[in-house]
C-alpha cells in the first residue's frame, strides 16, 4: 500500500500535532505515531504550567506569544479553556537559590514581582519563615490542561482533513527523486516535505534520513504525589526553587511536586527516580511547612534538550525536504501554540509572523553545527 502527501509528520505528542495542525489548513498532511496512542511519552506524562518567567530569552518569547493563541484553539476546539491562572512563587530559602533568584529577577526585571519575606508569606502560609529570605512572583502563571491542548490539536488537525496513523514506527526513510519514500511496516508513503518531531528519537529519526544529528539528549524528569501533614489551599501558588532543585503544586490535600531533575537517559519509558523524589521531599521539608512524608504515586517523562536550551525548527540546508520540530527541553507545552506557528513558516520558507518575536535564525538547526 502506498499513499502520497504533500507532508508527513513524524511524531504524535504535542510537538507533531501541532505543527500538522498549522499546516494541514493548506497541505495534505498524514501525522505517523509510532506508538499505539498518541502523546505517549513526553507529553502524556506532563504536568505543565504556563509560566511567562521560566526559561532563557527564546523560550520565555515564545511563551508570551502563546497565551493569545491558547484563546484561539479553545474558542475553535475545546470545550474549556486549557489554562487556569495560578501564581508562580520562586523563594530563596538559602545561599544557592538566593543567587539564582537574584539573577532571574536581574534578567526579567519589569515581568515580575520582588516580594519581601512578610509579602510572600501572605502569598502561601505553606513557606517557612524561618527560612524564607524572599520571593519573586511570577502573576502570569497557569495550570496547563496538556491533554486538552493536545486533543484540540488533533480535533483541529482531523477537521481540516489531516490524516493520523498510529502503531507506525518508521522503518525506512529514502529520498526518492523529489520526494520522500516514508516506510512504517508494511505500509509506504510519499512526500514532498518530512517534518522530524520524534522528540527524544528525532536525532535517530535523522540519521535514518542522512541528516546530521542535532546533538539532543533526552533527560529524565520525576514527577511525585505527596498527602500534606498540614492544610493545603487547593488555589494556592506554585512553589519551586529557582536553583532548579524542585518545586510543587497543591494537588488535593497534598502536593503534585518534582525534583526537578534533568538526569540523562537513553530514549525510552522512562522511569521514575527514587533517590531524587527522597532528595526533593527532604528538601522541600526543609524549605516549607507541608511535612511530607510517603509517596502516593510517581511517575517519569522525557524532556529532550538540544546543546544551547532553545528549541529547534527549520529545514536541512543539505537534505532537500527534511526538517525538524524538536528539542524543547522542558519547556514544550507552555510555548506549543507560538512554536507550531513559527516553525510552520520556516519550514514552508514563510516569515514569522511579528507577534512571534523570534527569527528563523533563533530556531533553525544551523545554529547548532556552526557552534
Amino acid at each position: 500500500m502506498s499513499e502520497t502527501w504533500d507532508v508527513v509528520v513524524i511524531g504524535g505528542g504535542m510537538a507533531g500535532a501541532s505543527i500538522a495542525y498549522e499546516l494541514a489548513s493548506e497541505s495534505r498532511v498524514l501525522l505517523l505515531e509510532g506508538e499505539p496512542m498518541l502523546a505517549a511519552h513526553s507529553t502524556g506524562r506532563s504536568a505543565a504550567m504556563y509560566l511567562p518567567s521560566y526559561g532563557g530569552e527564546v523560550v520565555r518569547a515564545l511563551t508570551v506569544a502563546s497565551g493569545p493563541i491558547f484563546d484561539s484553539l479553545a474558542e475553535q476546539w475545546g470545550d474549556t479553556h486549557p489554562l487556569t491562572p495560578r501564581e508562580r512563587l520562586w523563594t530563596a530559602f538559602d545561599e544557592e537559590s538566593d543567587a539564582a533568584l537574584t539573577s532571574m529577577l536581574a534578567a526579567q526585571e519589569g515581568s515580575v514581582e520582588k516580594l519581601d519575606a512578610p509579602a510572600a508569606l501572605e502569598k502561601s502560609s505553606l513557606l517557612k519563615p524561618e527560612t524564607l529570605r524572599w520571593c519573586v512572583l511570577d502573576g502570569g502563571g497557569q495550570d496547563i490542561d496538556v491533554l486538552a491542548v493536545h486533543q484540540m490539536y488533533v480535533r483541529g488537525f482531523k477537521s481540516r482533513g489531516g490524516t493520523t496513523r498510529t502503531g507506525a514506527r518508521v522503518t525506512g526513510l529514502e529520498r526518492s527523486g523529489s520526494a520522500w519514500r516514508i516506510t512504517t511496516g508494511s505500509e509506504t508513503h510519499e512526500a514532498g516535505l518530512v517534518i522530524d518531531a520524534a522528540g527524544a528519537w528525532a536525532d535517530a529519526i535523522a540519521t535514518m534520513a542522512g541528516a546530521r544529528p542535532l546533538g539532543l539528549v533526552p533527560k529524565r524528569r520525576t514527577l511525585f504525589l505527596s498527602p500534606a501533614s498540614v492544610p493545603v489551599d487547593p488555589h494556592g501558588p506554585t512553589i519551586g526553587d529557582p536553583a532548579e532543585r524542585w518545586y510543587f503544586k497543591p494537588e488535593g490535600d497534598g502536593i503534585l511536586a518534582s525534583p526537578a531533575d534533568a538526569d540523562p537517559v537513553e530514549a525510552g519509558d522512562a522511569k521514575p527516580s527514587e533517590l531524587n523524589i527522597a532528595r526533593a521531599m527532604e528538601e522541600i521539608n526543609e524549605a516549607t511547612t507541608l511535612g511530607l512524608r510517603t509517596v502516593r504515586r510517581s511517575w517519569g517523562g522525557l524532556r529532550t534538550f538540544a546543546p544551547d536550551g532553545a528549541p529547534v525548527a527549520g529545514l536541512v540546508p543539505d537534505v532537500p525536504g527534511f526538517g525538524f520540530l524538536a528539542g524543547q527541553g522542558g519547556y514544550g507545552i507552555q510555548m506549543a501554540p507560538a512554536l507550531a506557528v513559527a516553525a510552520a513558516a520556516v519550514l514552508t520558507g514563510s516569515e514569522i509572523p511579528e507577534t512571534i518575536p523570534v527569527s528563523a535564525e533563533d530556531l533553525g538547526p544551523q545554529r547548532l553545527w556552526a557552534a
